[in-house]
């Protein structure tokens, strides 16, 4: 009889502590700049059901070769992000981005225009749908890979959108990703967003974050920037950094153990948005 009681009585907190984990919704968003519909993957907090507070909100970009919920089924914790939402109250926005968009407009393919979707669409959709903190002072954005270089890119482009960003294992030169070993592989992938071979070294060059410190530093955002030391990308992120620093642009930089990996991304995304908390903190916007 007791082994049926706590059998009982761990199913009942385990119920209980269900109910009150984070929501999950999966959203569909038009594009009209794009004539499609994508999904979005939305964490509420707990918190969110029971409050009639405005909530700040992080875009969390996914990588090259990614989807939408990559940050919902390939991390090795799957409640990471519903767990991060419930410690900091916020609402966690993760759009769809393709495989090889590197969020922005295309210069040669009106199918990929996701700096459009993502800077109009995606974010008016977010506001309309859910109480939202519906200005920069309340909206940040980070993401790993080549959703590390769209969350640079998108914020220095508009910073009248967020009021900080970061990066994880950021693809901060688009032309570095083109080595000898895979060079036929990505330069295939990345043709109908940049063009064919020969012009998108000049495409790659004029929209790598890379080349954009002296935006950045006009815009005086808050940074958060970090890359594993064995991430193939590491060389390419640690310029980034000596251009900041020699501009004298305030960033927060670490490099730390780890390669190009869910598990590397898994234990940034806390500091990104412990980084990130002191913002709302700093701008009075964090929901008790």
């Amino acid at each position: 009889m007791k082994k049926l009681q706590i059998v009982f009585l761990f199913f009942l907190f385990g119920h209980v502590a269900i109910s009150y984990a984070a929501k999950a919704d999966t959203l569909q968003i038009p594009s009209m700049a794009m004539n499609k519909t994508y999904k979005a993957a939305v964490v509420l907090p707990n918190s969110y059901a029971k409050s009639k507070s405005n909530y700040p909100v992080l875009y969390l970009l996914h990588g090259a070769y990614g989807h939408f919920n990559d940050w919902l089924s390939k991390t090795p914790d799957k409640m990471l992000v519903h767990n991060l939402a419930d410690k900091y109250n916020i609402i966690i926005v993760m759009p769809e981005g393709e495989t090889f968009s590197f969020y922005l407009d295309s210069p040669v393919n009106k199918g990929s225009q996701f700096e459009t979707y993502i800077t109009k669409e995606v974010i008016q959709k977010i506001d309309t749908t859910y109480r939202t903190i519906n200005n920069r002072k309340g909206r940040v954005i980070t993401g790993l890979s080549m959703g590390g270089h769209g969350a640079l890119y998108l914020s220095t482009r508009h910073p009248e959108l967020f009021c900080a960003a970061g990066s994880m294992s950021g693809a901060v030169d688009m032309g570095s990703m083109i080595n000898p070993e895979s060079k036929d592989r990505v330069t295939k992938l990345m043709e109908p967003v940049f063009g064919i071979e020969g012009a998108p070294q000049e495409v790659y060059a004029a929209n790598a974050v890379l080349n954009m410190v002296d935006k950045i530093k006009s815009n005086k955002l808050e940074l958060i920037i970090d890359c594993g030391v064995d991430d193939f990308l590491i060389e390419s992120n640690r310029e980034l950094h000596r251009r900041l620093v020699y501009n004298k642009v305030s960033h927060d930089y670490t490099e730390r153990p780890g390669a190009h990996t869910w598990e590397y991304w898994e234990n940034a995304l806390p500091t990104h948005l412990l980084f990130f908390q002191g913002v709302f903190k700093s701008n009075g916007v964090l929901v008790p």
